[in-house]
């Protein structure tokens, strides 16, 4: 099962195909191959290590706040779950 935490692309690097993406405060190097036009500001899913989708703004704000409200719930950091 894929718990899919959406990330903002913070940077690009164009010859490795990979991006740092921003989950809360926690930056990580995922491969953005997968994606068709990412940009720097928009919000995807990672599987695995691969940026497997984009979605826009506001369903990824939704979902992050989903994620925070869980986390809350078992008294735990967003962190925790990452």
């Amino acid at each position: 099962m894929c718990l899919a935490i959406p990330g903002k692309i913070l940077e690009i690097d164009d010859e490795s195909h990979s991006a740092i993406v921003d989950f809360d405060g926690i930056k990580q190097k995922v491969i953005i191959a997968l994606i068709q036009n990412p940009k720097i500001g928009k919000y995807v899913i990672i599987h695995a290590g691969y940026a497997i989708e984009q979605m826009d703004e506001e369903e990824a704000l939704d979902a992050i706040k989903q994620w925070e409200d869980i986390a809350k719930d078992q008294d735990m950091d967003l962190e925790n779950i990452l």
